[in-house]
């Protein structure tokens, strides 16, 4: 079974596709599937719902197990013999290796059903970018015939060594926000500053109120600003661009209309029109908290090393699974040897598959059968 899910792994691996392009990930991912005896269809374009029923209980009583399967624009340098095939494309954030874990899980229990309920397995597209693939699963509530008991969902990670396994109760990973800021000013002749209306001036300042929002629950920054002018030139219109993240829905919303007052406040005093776009992007990742600490004690209780990881500013789409339904995200160690995520030369250690399918099963059936 570990071997069928490596050479699964192998096969996304040399030919990833980039989000909402998964094409023939989804054919490969259906013709595997079909091949094991599991039922599956289509969802949100381009991904893949499988559904594996018990042999008892409640057949509507459901555990739904996410993995993402899209890649990213990177080309691959890890001089592994099953590199990506796709110039400019890689799976560099170890999504492969979710479908494979996915994959094993949905294999082993197919062939044995000796479970209450039924186990669906969410192949979802697009997590690397906006308005995410989750998003576009939920906007067709394939689980509406269902009980939820519960979504799980996991991330490998290279802080954590292969055997390890990180869990965070609560809130775990943040929502993120991109802001762009656009001045609308007077510009001219640096030394009439009489005449002016500064934009520059007015984006400075905005740019400092914005980084005063920055909060023990919220993160604001700032990564680029332009001003097309010259030594004595003052441009009519500046801009910024930044990143907004929270760990709080309601902090979340209160800090965008207080960058929106900044910019009001700014405007009026600068004379400018300042313009305040917020392309609101994932909801926060909260874990259930009974769910997350059960999960720790199956974890161990499987000879996992448990890790307890604190909240990280980096967001996933999992989280608008965790606003409608009791939700687990955890990380899965693949070896600090792996390098880091999202670079060319990223390589999880594939022992860590093995590891992930035994979790994430167990986990499942703990929640199936309780």
């Amino acid at each position: 079974m570990i071997t069928d899910s490596i050479e699964f792994r192998r096969h996304l691996h040399r030919c990833p596709e980039l989000s909402f392009a998964e094409h023939a990930t989804q054919r490969y991912i259906i013709e595997r599937l079909g091949e094991a005896g599991i039922e599956c269809r289509k969802v949100a374009g381009t991904g893949v719902l499988a559904v594996v029923e018990g042999r008892r209980g409640n057949r509507m009583r459901a555990v739904v197990l996410r993995a993402d399967i899209d890649a990213l624009p990177v080309e691959e340098r890890t001089g592994a013999e099953f590199s990506s095939l796709t110039c400019g494309v890689m799976h560099a954030c170890g999504h492969d290796v979710h479908a494979a874990v996915l994959y094993g899980v949905l294999c082993s229990l197919a062939a044995e059903r000796d479970f209450e309920g039924t186990l669906i397995g969410l192949f979802q597209p697009g997590e690397e970018c906006n308005p995410g693939g989750a998003s576009m699963v939920l906007a067709e509530d394939p689980f509406a015939a269902y009980d939820v008991a519960a979504v799980i969902g996991e991330h490998v990670d290279s802080t954590l060594e292969v055997g390890q396994a990180g869990f965070c109760p609560g809130r775990f990973m943040a929502s993120n926000d991109e802001l762009r800021i656009r001045v609308d000013g007077r510009g001219g002749h640096a030394a009439m500053r009489g005449d002016l209306h500064d934009p520059v001036e007015a984006l400075c300042r905005m740019t400092l109120r914005m980084l005063d929002l920055n909060t023990s629950q919220c993160v604001v920054s700032v990564g680029r600003l332009e001003a097309d002018g010259a030594t004595n030139v003052i441009p009519d219109t500046t801009r910024a661009e930044g990143t907004m993240r929270s760990f709080d829905e309601d902090v979340r919303r209160m800090t965008w209309e207080r960058l929106r007052r900044a910019a009001a406040e700014v405007g009026e005093q600068c004379g400018v029109a300042i313009e305040v776009d917020i392309d609101r992007g994932y909801p926060c990742v909260v874990n259930d908290i009974a769910l997350t600490y059960e999960s720790m004690l199956v974890a161990a209780g499987e000879g996992i090393e448990v890790r307890e990881l604190q909240p990280r500013a980096t967001a996933e789409d999992f989280g608008y699974y965790t606003q409608r339904y009791p939700s687990l995200f955890y990380r899965l160690g693949v070896g600090s040897a792996a390098g880091r995520s999202h670079t060319s030369a990223f390589l999880p250690d594939e022992r860590a598959i093995a590891v992930g399918v035994r979790l994430m099963r167990s986990i499942a059936l703990h929640v199936l059968n309780k």
